[in-house]
């Protein structure tokens, strides 16, 4: 009876992001009035969405046990690009959407071959195209803000009310995108293949599985998340920053962890990695309303970080 009803019980990596989640809201509740209300959940969304998207990308690369550092890089180089292509080139501002969608994506090709192709290790890889991706960011915006953008590039932060709460078109995106994923890993074959390339990349090999080219789709998929993001950060900002995403890799790996993604790969939710996204945002956001220093904010993060890697490694050793 007992056993049976342990089975039927979510996981510790299911139910522990969304249990941390509800008491940093309960304790976050006592310390400041402002916390609990419709605004503020508002201004959380909006401060997450472009670490959000780009962690849609993360949780990818990390269920098939890789990593990807080049991500806040890629992003910063794809709104440099779809910014200045605008502003300085003239092009018409949805071709220059598609060039700064293009360079991320063109990024996340880059890592995919040299993961698939050469084999060598995606940290190594990401590491150096994000530093590659950084110095062109640099030089081909000459390290100055690209101001000026098209009204169009910045739809997606608009606002929109419900009832006396305003919402920005990017944050509904970033919801979209998320189902999007969540129903494609859940309900398609090539969602099954990812889980399976991720869990033992030989088992899936000799059950027919292309696992090379499942590897590529899933670097360009992340590209694409990256381009997604580039505009939403053009969008919340007004600007394209060529100093932007410098922490995004770090953020995002920060969310897919909390959020029960294992990074030995083939196990994890794209919703648990939106659970932890917010549980950064509500963190963030809650210390700073009680007036606690940014320092202490990045120490707090860190300390999830170390236990929610601890949790999924007792689990793995477990498993």
């Amino acid at each position: 009876m007992i056993s049976t009803l342990k089975k039927q019980l979510p996981s510790i990596s299911t139910l522990g992001p969304v249990l941390a989640l509800l008491a940093a809201c309960i304790f976050f509740s006592t310390q400041s009035g402002r916390f609990l209300s419709g605004q503020n959940f508002s201004l959380i969304l909006q401060q997450v969405m472009v670490v959000g998207i780009i962690a849609i990308g993360q949780t990818l690369i990390i269920l098939t046990a890789g990593i990807d550092l080049s991500c806040g890089m890629a992003m910063a180089l794809g709104s440099v690009v779809m910014t200045k292509f605008a502003v300085d080139y003239g092009i018409n501002p949805y071709l220059a959407i598609a060039c700064g969608v293009a360079a991320c994506v063109a990024i996340g090709y880059v890592n995919g071959a040299l993961v698939t192709k050469i084999k060598l290790p995606a940290f190594i890889v990401t590491l150096g195209t994000m530093n590659i991706a950084f110095a062109i960011t640099q030089i081909f915006s000459q390290a100055q803000t690209v101001t000026g953008v098209p009204e169009l590039m910045g739809f997606f932060g608009n606002t929109f009310h419900i009832g006396q709460t305003s919402f920005t078109y990017g944050t509904v995106l970033m919801l979209l995108l998320y189902l999007l994923v969540w129903f494609i890993l859940r309900d398609t074959a090539p969602g099954r293949h990812l889980y399976a390339v991720g869990n033992n990349p030989e088992a899936a090999r000799l059950t027919g599985i292309a696992t090379n080219k499942v590897l590529l789709s899933v670097y360009v998929a992340a590209g694409l998340c990256y381009g997604i993001a580039a505009l939403l950060s053009v969008a919340r900002m007004g600007v394209g920053d060529p100093q932007g995403g410098q922490t995004d890799n770090l953020d995002s790996i920060t969310a897919v962890v909390l959020g029960g993604t294992s990074l030995f790969g083939g196990r994890g939710s794209i919703l648990g990695t939106l659970v932890g996204v917010l549980i950064v945002g509500v963190f963030r956001n809650g210390l700073t309303l009680m007036g606690v220093s940014s320092v202490y904010q990045i120490l707090v993060t860190g300390i999830l970080v170390i236990l929610a890697v601890a949790t999924d490694q007792l689990t793995h050793k477990k498993g």
